[in-house]
């Protein structure tokens, strides 16, 4: 179980190192959108982009919203990973958080081995058929003017699954080192998972502190 928990560290260390770089794109994405919507408005860039697109057949626009779109396609799929192993999520889960965590730790690791995992692994098959498929046909922009070889930004659909595939993974191993592990191994791998909502008696009590401060706010006015 050591050297799993060490493979778990290591797979988890790349996903977040991958989502932490790749966020850094949220720049030149910004960027992009101010400069493509301010460029559009002024009629002097306006017309010198019209102009250079008669010239040599390249819309600067086009270009630039195609760019878009590939930003926020790579900002998505490699920080799914991230997402995951910090809990950042959406999670759904009222009546979870009033379990135990080893409750929750079992719904998680169920939730994981049944559906996480398998979903993964069909959406890597699907990503890898969908890159081949755009390869193989020279697909491209739906704008003759727009960017091409369109299979390059679709290849980071079956990167961003494997990097989720590793944050899964990191975390089956944590989960089953804290559910089955001895007493350090149990410490090691809860103290790298974040999937735990708070106490359940902290947060009931954290629930009627906050109706008692509302009830005297309302009996104060």
């Amino acid at each position: 179980m050591g050297g799993l928990l060490v493979l778990a560290n290591g797979l988890d260390r790349f996903a977040r190192e991958v989502g932490k770089t790749v966020g850094w794109m949220m720049l030149p994405l910004i960027f992009i959108i101010m400069f493509d919507v301010v460029t559009r408005k002024i009629d002097f860039t306006r017309l010198l982009f019209a102009t250079y697109t008669a010239e040599s057949g390249i819309s600067v626009s086009t270009i630039l919203q195609d760019l878009q779109w590939h930003f926020h396609a790579i900002l998505l799929m490699l920080t799914f990973g991230f997402g995951y192993l910090a809990n950042a999520h959406v999670r759904v889960d009222v009546f979870r958080e009033l379990l135990s965590k080893t409750k929750q730790a079992w719904i998680e690791l169920v939730g994981l081995v049944l559906l996480g995992v398998p979903f993964v692994i069909l959406m890597m098959v699907y990503s890898f058929d969908m890159v081949a498929l755009s390869f193989h046909q020279g697909e491209g922009s739906e704008s003759l003017t727009g960017i091409g070889q369109r299979w390059i930004i679709k290849s980071v659909m079956i990167i961003g699954f494997t990097v989720l595939m590793m944050s899964f993974i990191a975390t089956i191993i944590r989960l089953c080192a804290y559910l089955f592990g001895s007493q350090f191994q149990q410490d090691e791998g809860s103290g790298g998972l974040e999937i735990f909502a708070g106490d359940a008696k902290e947060l009931e009590e954290a629930r009627r502190q906050a109706e008692r401060a509302l009830l005297e706010e309302s009996a104060r006015q």
